[in-house]
């Protein structure tokens, strides 16, 4: 059914990849996201369709996720990528519409911006009253639940200052269902633009996929009130912190909590951004996390392969992304990435890890023997070579070792070699 719904957007997506890719025709004469008139035009001679056919399927693309515009260049979004090998990239395109019902069909005109954003907040109680239902809903009975919800918001919204007598909090005026009727009826055929309902003799029912979505949206919220660990509320990086100490399979559930909480785009960034600190640990955790984030973070990931700093963890996030096994996924490393990764690993376990485990990351080493680990971290240039080698060294039980380890970290302070 989701691909079904966004076929016409994915044929138009597939167009501009084609016809307005880098190096190719302009989308855009103005730099904006909405398609010019002539290639508009374009687009509706080469495929068959009306001017007004292709905005509202181009619009639908963008929302969706199935196309992405820079400048005037357009190029495929992931979901467009995986559009054929893969169900969940086409629900999570469905659900992204969803997410933007409210931008999908044009507000009525007249109505103050507070009150739109009003109705807005208010329609997931409403759709969760539809999913509940589980059939068709009087409009009249779905508008009652409207105000009663608006009015909870308003309410929500009032403070209370200090002193004896306290505001009235504000209560449903006469004139408020007049007021919310249109705005009703406009978030009704915006959400049956996307496919979650349908609208017909004074009724509303929420489609299969309509229900689906509701119900993903209610697990998310429960999964999201049962953080293990109760690390919902904090910043990337102090979340990463929390789940330092957790077995891998606590915190992949804290990790999906969090997750839960955010709009995945900004989750993303947050995560990359807690990876490009100085603590190696977090680096790792944080390309943990973005493991359970899967094929959304894909753009955002790719992205960062020119930085030194992630590209070891991308290129390993990317090959396990596209099917391979996390024992051999090593393989697409350069020795050079292997062993920047070694020794920020080595920093990271330095850091928070005990003695014998720094001992210990020895033998996942690359290099055969440990002169050539050694000859090898030496030329890498990791900012952490220095401790990462005084730190083994002090660790190592064997002196002879601990002792070339020892030469290997003086000549990296000094330059020497």
């Amino acid at each position: 059914m989701a691909r079904s719904g966004l076929a016409g957007a994915a044929r138009v997506a597939r167009w501009a990849d084609a016809a307005l890719g880098p190096g190719r025709d302009a989308a855009t004469a103005d730099g904006k996201a909405t398609l010019s008139d002539a290639t508009a035009a374009r687009a509706a001679r080469e495929l068959g369709l009306t001017v007004d056919r292709v905005r509202a399927d181009w619009d639908t693309a963008r929302l969706a996720g199935l196309v992405e515009v820079h400048g005037g260049s357009a190029r495929p979004g992931w979901r467009l990528r995986a559009w054929d090998r893969d169900d969940s990239a086409v629900l999570r395109g469905w659900v992204a519409l969803f997410d933007a019902w409210s931008l999908a069909h044009p507000e009525p005109a007249g109505h103050e911006p507070a009150a739109v954003a009003e109705v807005v907040s208010a329609m997931p109680q409403v759709l969760s009253f539809l999913q509940l239902s589980a059939g068709p809903v009087p409009v009249a009975q779905l508008l009652d639940l409207l105000q009663q919800r608006v009015t909870e918001l308003r309410t929500e919204r009032c403070e209370i200052p200090y002193g004896p007598r306290p505001e009235p909090v504000p209560q449903p005026r006469p004139d408020d269902t007049t007021a919310l009727a249109p705005l009703l009826d406009w978030a009704l055929h915006a959400l049956a633009s996307v496919g979650a309902l349908t609208c017909g003799d004074g009724q509303a029912t929420l489609t299969p996929l309509g229900s689906w979505a509701v119900w993903v949206k209610l697990e998310q919220i429960c999964v999201a009130a049962q953080s293990p660990a109760g690390n919902i509320e904090q910043s990337a990086e102090d979340m990463l912190r929390g789940c330092a100490q957790l077995r891998p399979n606590a915190a992949r559930a804290e990790y999906r909590a969090w997750l839960a909480a955010r709009p995945v785009g900004s989750a993303v960034t947050e995560l990359l951004a807690a990876a490009r600190g100085e603590d190696a640990l977090l680096r790792g955790l944080a390309f943990e996390a973005l493991r359970v984030v899967g094929a959304p973070a894909e753009p955002d990931v790719r992205a960062v392969l020119e930085e030194p700093t992630l590209r070891p963890y991308a290129l390993l996030w990317l090959a396990e992304h596209d099917g391979a096994d996390p024992e051999d996924a090593h393989a697409v490393l350069t020795r050079h990435e292997a062993t920047w990764l070694w020794v920020d690993t080595a920093a990271a376990v330095a850091d928070h890890g005990e003695a014998p485990l720094l001992v210990r990351h020895l033998e996942s080493a690359v290099q055969p023997t440990v002169p050539a680990l050694l000859d090898e971290v030496r030329a890498v240039g990791h900012p952490r070579t220095v401790q990462v080698l005084v730190a083994l060294a002090a660790a190592h039980p064997d002196p002879a070792l601990a002792k070339a380890v020892r030469r290997a970290a003086f000549q990296v302070h000094t330059g020497g070699s």
